[in-house]
């Protein structure tokens, strides 16, 4: 990331030309009588039209004769200008300096600068082939000799360059390498000792070759490449340059060169990974790793080759009963990324194209896995997850926990702040009615949770199950952990939701007695074995010992209702129980009877949106009772104004009868 601004200390012997080479930088020119030490300069970043350059600079002379001095500046430094001048110099650079920054605990990074080298600037000069530009004079790093060993011994050392302070060559080159050791650092892409991209900057590139890969064909045709080239340098590419990339390619891959091995480029399909691969470590031998840096960072990598996680987990303000769901553009892209996918159009990912899919992420979402992936939603007959049931799940992710949302929109390639593929709903507010506060209705919200609560054994798992469209199976296994079913359904008028189901499992207890937790509840379904009678006892025992649950809106379900029903051993029957709370009776489900159960997933979902209507003390028979006693208030109403109607008509008749006489 880049710094608004950067600290270059200028240390080496005296005599070797600080102070000539920092006064040439600044007035552009060789001024042969000189102070001995120059104050601190800044330099803003007009003062070069470097795209590399940070707000600014301040650029820091130092001598060796107050070494207290040299010492605190180096330990404020960002980056050392390290010069010299002849061999006496060279050889104190492993002897002496390269010795105090480390015995100072200072891990900084070096530009090694050999100053005076005026006989082969004069030569330079006068040659026809000298061109004053920035990008061909950093292009031709000089790699002498000399320069081999210390780049080998001190990795701190990043890069090496000849200059003259008399003839102004290479002066500027040195002060912007110093800059982008700060703002595009070559030490975490390119290892110079060996000549190679290190493995982190390798797994980077090879990531950011699959998004650009649009067609999935292990190529970058040309329109990729374009696309490319606008998204990390906001300008299309030129076709000279195009072909010239393509040529280059196709001449180090030739016979007898040095990737004679391997495939960089296929006339008629485009740039291979290795390829892409060879380009960037071209141009970090060359001195232009700002270049692979543009392409990084317009992926959000840092420094470290990290994805940023002010990108990864952008903070959001959630107001407090709010929830964070999916936007259409956060839909959008994840029913683009299926169909690209989904190779055999068969309607679901298996296992190949879901290690494709996911290839360029941490992998399948934790959550996913711990939620049993992919049998927590839709699958079709080959146990891959289909489309309803990829979106449900990314629905169900963003509720329970929208940063595993962003961070994996990021990691797949999502081109927008993936705050634009998600939205807040509106905070849950509360009404009173009868002294009993109430959730009001739901007019913003897709996603609804609902929590299954019950007894052992009471037929919760075979429910989940039957909403998946699974068939009833006989066997049983009780749920140790949480179990979690994601489906979506369509209620009258054709609206859509996605309705979570979560069964608790050894964990019910403890979420129960976390009300922030249970606040995320939308309708709580309350189970209970209708063969049992044993089993009812368990939802009224629940009830008394969590009071608060009366708050929430609740629907009663007496499940297995194609067995023989059974009276309750239980202080009060379901139906007296459900009428005591005002609320609806239970509704008798099978997991055979696949239209009581579709009745019952509507119920939940049209409870979680009107919860007035299953809300202990507020449910159907209040309401009943509410609209009766409105409608006498109403006839009587009716009466007494007619009444006074009749009455007033009767004293008009009388007065003016009165006045006739």
């Amino acid at each position: 990331m880049t710094k608004n601004r950067i600290r270059i200390v200028v240390c080496g012997d005296n005599g070797v030309g600080k102070t000539s080479l920092i006064a040439c930088l600044v007035k552009d020119q060789f001024l042969p009588w000189l102070q001995d030490v120059l104050p601190p300069i800044t330099i803003p970043k007009d003062f070069s039209s470097s795209r590399y350059s940070p707000e600014n600079t301040v650029v820091v002379d130092t001598t060796n004769s107050d070494l207290v001095t040299l010492h605190k500046e180096l330990k404020n430094a960002d980056v050392i200008w390290l010069v010299y001048c002849d061999h006496d110099s060279y050889e104190r650079i492993a002897l002496y300096w390269m010795m105090m920054f480390r015995s100072l605990g200072v891990n900084l990074p070096v530009v090694l600068c050999r100053n005076k080298c005026d006989d082969e600037a004069e030569m330079l000069l006068s040659s026809s082939n000298y061109m004053d530009s920035d990008d061909d004079q950093l292009d031709n790093k000089i790699e002498d000799e000399e320069f081999i060993p210390i780049l080998r011994e001190f990795k701190e050392v990043e890069t090496c360059i000849k200059t003259s302070a008399k003839f102004k060559v290479n002066v500027n080159q040195a002060f912007y390498l110093c800059q982008r050791t700060i703002t595009n650092p070559v030490a975490p892409l390119f290892d110079a000792r060996i000549g190679e991209l290190k493995p982190l900057g390798v797994l980077a590139l090879k990531r950011v070759f699959m998004l650009s890969d649009m067609d999935q064909d292990g190529f970058l045709n040309d329109d990729e490449i374009t696309k490319l080239q606008k998204k990390c340098f906001s300008k299309t590419i030129d076709v000279n340059e195009l072909q010239f990339l393509k040529d280059t390619l196709i001449d180090i891959s030739s016979p007898n060169q040095e990737y004679e091995d391997y495939v960089l480029y296929v006339p008629g399909r485009g740039f291979t990974k290795d390829g892409f691969l060879v380009l960037n470590k071209i141009y970090a031998e060359k001195g232009r790793h700002e270049t692979t840096w543009s392409i990084l960072r317009a992926f959000h990598y840092t420094d470290t080759l990290t994805i940023n996680e002010k990108i990864l987990h952008p903070k959001l303000d959630i107001p407090q009963s709010s929830s964070v769901e999916l936007s259409p553009l956060g839909y959008r892209f994840f029913v683009d990324m299926f169909l690209k996918y989904d190779r055999d159009n068969d309607g679901g990912l298996n296992n190949d194209e879901l290690h494709l899919l996911f290839k360029t992420t941490p992998g399948l979402p934790r959550l996913w896995i711990e939620t049993n992936f992919p049998f927590s939603t839709v699958v079709n007959n080959s146990a891959c997850i289909t489309l309803q049931g990829w979106l449900a799940l990314w629905s169900m992710t963003t509720f329970i926990d929208y940063s595993v949302t962003t961070e994996y929109l990021v990691y797949l390639g999502f081109d927008k702040d993936a705050k634009d593929a998600i939205q807040i709903t509106k905070p849950r507010k509360k009404r009173r009615r009868n002294g009993v506060f109430y959730r009001a209705p739901v007019t913003d919200r897709k996603v609804l949770n609902c929590f299954i609560l019950g007894k052992g054994n009471s037929g919760k798992s075979s429910l989940l199950e039957s909403f998946l469209g699974r068939s009833f199976s006989e066997a049983y296994s009780p749920t140790i952990r949480p179990k979690v079913a994601v489906n979506s359904l369509e209620l009258k008028g054709g609206k859509q939701y996605y309705l979570i189901l979560q069964e608790l499992g050894e964990q019910e207890t403890p979420i129960l007695e976390n009300r922030d937790k249970m606040n995320e509840c939308d309708v709580l379904c309350l189970c209970y074995d209708s063969s049992d009678p044993e089993s009812f006892s368990y939802i009224v025992n629940l009830i008394n010992k969590f009071g608060y649950l009366k708050e929430l809106p609740i629907v009663f379900v007496a499940l297995k209702a194609d067995l023989d029903k059974q009276q309750q051993r239980c202080s009060i029957q379901p139906d007296d129980f459900a009428d005591q709370l005002f609320i609806d009776h239970p509704l008798h489900i099978s997991s055979t009877w696949p239209s009581s159960l579709n009745e019952l997933f509507i119920k939940l979902t049209e409870t979680a949106l009107e919860p007035i209507t299953s809300t202990a003390g507020l449910g159907p028979a209040v309401l009943t009772k509410d609209i009766d006693y409105r409608q006498s208030v109403v006839a009587i109403s009716s009466v007494i104004g007619f009444a006074s109607l009749f009455t007033f008509t009767a004293l008009k008749i009388y007065s003016s009868f009165k006045n006739n006489n």
